[in-house]
């Protein structure tokens, strides 16, 4: 719990405690947090750190991570088939940036859209995404795995689904090192599409 508080993160995140879910696990902690531009919000989600001291055979380990992120996309990006499968591989490697080891990531990725009629036709479409996973985070030398850099590589699938471009190398230092930017594409904002 203590690395979590203590991560460093990148500063268009706003983080703060919230309350664990009771029955999943003997231990429980969880942080909300929110990409924040001025005052809109362009992604939130949750992400939970389980315990287990007597293990738990589906996680095949005493820890878990348990996460929901979501964010408002452009209609045009929604349309992409592919999108999906870009939004778990943005999970999976925000983790293996930062030399992460985990195991037993599973999860979905949802879109939604909504027109709107009669009194709010006036309203463009929007479309959200969401990812629901969770993980099992390798344990280090001393049983314990490296919360406070599974944070920090959440917080980079928060800003990444958000449409925030990869932090420069210097923001995106923790304790597990540091970020390449290097083939990472990110989504629009939902202001329109990102220039090239």
């Amino acid at each position: 719990m203590e690395a979590l508080r203590s991560a460093r993160l990148r500063p268009e995140i706003e983080i703060d405690p919230t309350r664990p879910p009771q029955r999943l696990a003997p231990h429980a902690y969880a942080v909300e947090a929110a990409v924040v531009d001025g005052e809109e919000d362009l992604a939130d989600g949750r992400l939970v750190l389980l315990h287990d001291p007597d293990g738990h055979e589906a996680w095949k380990g005493t820890f878990r991570l348990v996460t929901l992120v979501r964010a408002e996309l452009e209609p045009e990006m929604a349309a992409d088939p592919l999108l999906p499968e870009v939004c778990w591989s943005w999970l999976t490697g925000a983790m293996e940036a930062r030399g992460l080891a985990y195991g037993e990531a599973s999860g979905t990725v949802t879109m939604a859209g909504s027109h709107y009629f009669g009194g709010l036709a006036d309203r463009r479409p929007a479309t959200q995404i969401e990812i629901r996973a969770s993980w099992t985070p390798r344990e280090g030398l001393a049983g314990v795995p490296d919360t406070g850099a599974h944070l920090a590589a959440w917080c980079d699938l928060l800003c990444q689904i958000a449409g925030l471009p990869p932090a420069p190398a210097e923001q995106a230092t923790g304790a597990a090192g540091t970020v390449s930017g290097a083939g990472i594409v990110s989504l629009p904002q939902r202001r329109g599409p990102q220039q090239a």
